[in-house]
């Protein structure tokens, strides 16, 4: 296994638990937040693994997911609205459990 490959895995797992955690404790937007970010990582691990390229953006990420990896693209692109709208607006917990399950999804499609 390669070092980027640990490090998304690890990134993963950390984005995702502290995502739980604050969950538990009703802190939507920082829950939000974190299972995005988990996602993303989830996203450049699937690249990684298809194209052996970690995409250097959003922008680079959302164009190959788009390009190649339709079903993927779906997920990051219905859910990126809520990352951005945590930063200016109050997120509630159903926006945060939907990025939850996304999350999920991807674990599950990528056997982690």
């Amino acid at each position: 296994m390669e070092e980027k490959e640990i490090i998304l895995k690890e990134n993963i797992e950390e984005y995702f638990n502290l995502g739980l955690d604050a969950l538990k404790r009703n802190k939507f937007n920082c829950a939000t937040t974190l299972f995005f970010k988990a996602l993303a990582a989830l996203a450049d691990l699937f690249i990684l693994k298809k194209e052996g390229e970690v995409p250097s953006s959003h922008t680079k990420r959302f164009r190959i997911l788009e390009e190649k990896y339709e079903d993927i693209y779906f997920i990051l692109d219905r859910d990126f609205p809520f990352y951005q709208e945590s930063y200016t607006k109050r997120m509630d917990k159903e926006s945060a459990e939907l990025l939850k399950e996304d999350a999920e999804k991807l674990k599950k499609i990528l056997g982690i």
